[in-house]
C-alpha cells in the first residue's frame, strides 16, 4: 500500500462579493494552526492602535486588522465581518497584536474618572430609568425568580 501525501493546495484567487480578486489564505495559516487566543476576548471587545508600530513582513490579514483599527475603534465582530474571517481566528490574530503592543484593548472608563463637564447628565439617566421601568414593570420579579 502506498501512502498518498496530501499537501495543502496552493492558495487560489477568489472574488469576494464583486470586489477585486484577492489571494485566499486558509484560516490555519493565518493563526499558525492555533485555535485559541492567548487573551480572553469577546466578540464585542473594542480595539484601537497600540503604542508600537507593526513589524515589517506581517501577513496581509494582520496588516488589514491594524489598518482598520487605526481608522477608528473596531470590535472583534466588526473586524471578522469586514475581513470575512471566523471570529475565533480574528481573536487569535488580535491577541498576538495586543501582546506585541500593536493594538490596544479599549475599556470603559470608571464613572469616578469623569470631569464635571463630562459626567453623565443625572436627569437623562433618571428619564432612562423611568422609561425602562414603564417598559418592563415586572423586571424585578423576573430577576428574583431566576
Amino acid at each position: 500500500m502506498s501512502a498518498v501525501s496530501r499537501r495543502p493546495q496552493a492558495p487560489r484567487l477568489v472574488a469576494v462579493s464583486g470586489e477585486q480578486e484577492s489571494e485566499f489564505v486558509r484560516t490555519y495559516e493565518v493563526t499558525g494552526g492555533r485555535t485559541r487566543p492567548r487573551r480572553l476576548l469577546a466578540v464585542d471587545s473594542v480595539l484601537g492602535p497600540g503604542p508600537a508600530a507593526p513589524a515589517s513582513g506581517l501577513p496581509p490579514v494582520h496588516d488589514q486588522i491594524v489598518a482598520l483599527c487605526r481608522g477608528g475603534p473596531r470590535s472583534v465582530a466588526e473586524l471578522a465581518g469586514t475581513l470575512r474571517r471566523p471570529a475565533t481566528s480574528v481573536k487569535v490574530v488580535v491577541s498576538d497584536l495586543i501582546d506585541h503592543h500593536v493594538l490596544a484593548l479599549h475599556t470603559a472608563r470608571p464613572a469616578d474618572t469623569y470631569g464635571d463637564d463630562e459626567a453623565p447628565d443625572v436627569e437623562v439617566l433618571a428619564a432612562l430609568l423611568e422609561g425602562l421601568r414603564k417598559k418592563f414593570p415586572d423586571a424585578r420579579s423576573l430577576l428574583r425568580a431566576g
